[in-house]
C-alpha cells in the first residue's frame, strides 16, 4: 500500500468506531445483566442504582426501556457490533463505496435520534438518570457527528460544496461539539432533577 493510500484510509475514526462500539457493547452488557438480576429478584437493589435520581432500575422496567417489546440492550448487543466491525475493517485496508457508507450512516443517525429520544424521557418522564445508558450515550452523540461530518466531507453524502466545505472545517472539531452536547444534557438534567443534591 502506497503512504498517500494510508493518509486516504479514516484512521482516527476507525480507532475511534472500534473504541465506542467496545463501549457500547460493554454499557450494553450491563444493563443487559442488570436486567436479568431484575426478572430473578424484582426487589433487587442494582449496583447502577446509586439515588433516588442517579439509576437505572426505574429505567429497566418502564414501557421506554423495552420500546419495541423486549429490553432495549438487546438493541445496544446487536447495532454497537456494527461500527466495531466497520472500524476493524477499515483498519485491515477495507474499502466501503458510498452506499455503504450512507447505510451506515443512516444506522448512526437513527442511533443518536434513539438516545436522545432517550434523554428525553429519562429527563423528564422517568426523573432519573442511568449510569450505562448515559455511557452509551457518552459515545453516540460523537460517532454521529464523526460519521456525519466525515461522509459529508468526502462526498459520500451529496451536499452542496459550501456544506461540504462546512462539514470539512467542522470535522475536525467533534470532540468540542460533542463535549458542548454532553454539557447541555448535563445542565437541562440539573435544570429538571436538581441532581447534584443527590450526589
Amino acid at each position: 500500500m502506497t503512504a498517500s493510500g494510508v493518509r486516504n484510509r479514516p484512521i482516527a475514526l476507525a480507532i475511534f468506531l472500534i473504541f465506542a462500539g467496545l463501549v457500547g457493547l460493554w454499557a450494553s452488557f450491563q444493563l443487559m445483566l442488570e436486567k436479568i438480576h431484575v426478572f430473578e429478584n424484582p426487589d433487587a437493589a442494582l449496583s447502577c442504582d446509586f439515588s433516588i435520581v442517579v439509576q437505572c432500575l426505574a429505567n429497566l422496567q418502564s414501557q421506554q426501556g423495552a420500546v419495541l417489546g423486549f429490553p432495549n440492550p438487546i438493541i445496544g448487543l446487536i447495532a454497537f457490533t456494527a461500527p466495531l466491525v466497520v472500524g476493524a475493517a477499515i483498519l485491515a485496508d477495507a474499502r466501503f463505496n458510498a452506499w455503504f457508507w450512507v447505510v451506515f450512516n443512516v444506522g448512526v443517525a437513527a442511533g443518536f435520534g434513539f438516545i436522545l429520544w432517550l434523554s428525553y424521557q429519562s429527563i423528564f418522564n422517568l426523573g432519573t438518570l442511568c449510569i450505562w445508558c448515559m455511557t452509551v450515550w457518552s459515545v453516540m452523540i460523537p460517532m454521529f457527528w464523526a460519521v456525519t461530518l466525515r461522509n459529508l466531507k468526502v462526498g459520500a453524502i451529496p451536499a452542496p460544496r459550501s456544506i461540504r466545505k462546512a462539514a470539512s472545517a467542522a470535522y475536525s472539531w467533534v470532540p468540542v461539539i460533542s463535549i458542548i452536547g454532553y454539557i447541555i444534557i448535563a445542565v437541562v438534567a440539573q435544570v429538571r432533577l436538581d441532581v447534584l443534591s443527590y450526589l
